[in-house]
C-alpha cells in the first residue's frame, strides 16, 4: 500500500469513528510523524479528505476536521433519497433477482444479538449495497453513492444505537430486497423512501436527545 493511501485510510477511519472529532486540527508535521509517513504523502491524503468534504484547509498549514450538524444531515439525506431510490428502481429493472432474493432471506434470519450480531448485520448491509451498485451499472451514480456513504458512517456514529430502530431497519431492508427480486420497481423505490425517512427521523431525534442531556448536565 502506498504511503499516501495508508495515511488516507488511517485518517478516514479515525474521522469516521470519531477518534478525530469535528474541529480537530490536523498539523502536517504531527500527523505525518504519528502515522509514520513523510509530509508529501500526508498532503496527498489530506487533499483526498478535503475532496471528500471531511476536512477543510483553513490556511496554508492548518487543516481541520469538518463539523456535521443537523443542516448537513438533512442535506445529506436529501441527496441520499434521490440516489438510493433511483438505484433501487434501476436494480429492480436490471439486477440479479436471485441474488436479491438470497439477500432478502439473509435479512429475514438476521440476529442483532450482541456486538457480533450487529457487526454481522452491518456487513450484510455492505453486501446489499455492493449488489445494488453492481446491478445499477452506472459509474456516475455509484460514485455519488460512495461519497454519500463515506459521510453516513459519521452520521450513524453520532446517533446512539437504538434496538427498536435496528430491528425495523432489518425488516425495511428485507422489503427492499424482496421488491427488487420481484422486479417491482415502484415498491423498491417506495420501500427505500420509507426506510430513509425512518432512519433520518431516528437520527435527528437521537441528536436532539443528546443535546438535551448535554444542556441538563
Amino acid at each position: 500500500m502506498r504511503a499516501s493511501d495508508r495515511a488516507y485510510r488511517t485518517l478516514l477511519d479515525e474521522i469516521q469513528s470519531g477518534a478525530l472529532a469535528p474541529g480537530t486540527v490536523l498539523g502536517e508535521v504531527e500527523q505525518a510523524a504519528r502515522i509514520g509517513v513523510s509530509r508529501t504523502p500526508l498532503r496527498e491524503a489530506l487533499g483526498r479528505l478535503a475532496a471528500d468534504g471531511l476536512v477543510v484547509q483553513q490556511s496554508a498549514r492548518v487543516t481541520v476536521v469538518t463539523d456535521i450538524d443537523v443542516h448537513d444531515i438533512r442535506a445529506l439525506f436529501e441527496l441520499r433519497r434521490a440516489l438510493e431510490e433511483t438505484a433501487a428502481r434501476v436494480a429492480a429493472e436490471r439486477g440479479d433477482a436471485a441474488a436479491f432474493a438470497e439477500l432478502a432471506e439473509e435479512f429475514a434470519h438476521s440476529s442483532l444479538r450482541g456486538a457480533d450480531g450487529r457487526d454481522a448485520y452491518y456487513a450484510l448491509i455492505a453486501r446489499f449495497d455492493a449488489q445494488l451498485d453492481a446491478s445499477v451499472g452506472n459509474d456516475y451514480l455509484t460514485s455519488a453513492l460512495r461519497t454519500v456513504r463515506t459521510h453516513l458512517v459519521r452520521v450513524r456514529r453520532l446517533a446512539r444505537d437504538i434496538p427498536e430502530r435496528l430491528t425495523a431497519s432489518v425488516a425495511e431492508h428485507r422489503l427492499i430486497a424482496e421488491a427488487i427480486a420481484a422486479r417491482d420497481a415502484d415498491l423498491a423505490a417506495h420501500a427505500t423512501h420509507v426506510h430513509l425517512h425512518n432512519a433520518l427521523a431516528t437520527i435527528l431525534a437521537s441528536l436532539e436527545g443528546a443535546h438535551t442531556e448535554q444542556g441538563a448536565a
